[in-house]
């Protein structure tokens, strides 16, 4: 449980790092081997922005990293003092989803005193693609 609450700081804190218009997203991915990768989201000009899930992933990707546990997204309005419940988008749950098994974990905080719900990357997307 100690590492949900340091992956939570981390998403909480990478949030702070995002390059958006209004609402700023943090994530932070913990690897089977306990290492822990953050991302947040990234808008531009155009139309090929990335969500903070998929900015953790390919980051971990990236390294190496291919076996996953759990990820951790919190999300609110840029200057926000409450997060917000926030969930992947279906593009992030469908790019996920191929990299995980099923019992992986989608994490959420939010609110005055830091709720916290999981789900898995199945009851977020029971019907996802594969070839």
């Amino acid at each position: 449980m100690d590492d949900l609450y340091k992956a939570i700081e981390i998403a909480k804190n990478t949030r702070k790092n995002a390059h958006a218009s209004f609402y700023y997203v943090g994530s932070c991915l913990v690897t089977k081997n306990g290492k822990f990768y953050s991302g947040c989201n990234i808008e531009n000009d155009g139309i090929q922005s990335i969500c903070a899930e998929r900015t953790a992933f390919v980051k971990a990707l990236s390294e190496g990293e291919s076996e996953f546990s759990y990820i951790v997204v919190v999300g609110a309005l840029k200057d926000a003092s409450v997060l917000e419940k926030c969930l992947p988008c279906g593009y992030c749950r469908q790019f996920m989803n191929q990299y995980v098994d099923g019992d992986f974990k989608i994490y959420t905080c939010f609110g005055e005193n830091d709720e916290i719900e999981s789900y898995t990357i199945h009851e977020l997307l029971p019907h996802s693609f594969t070839i």
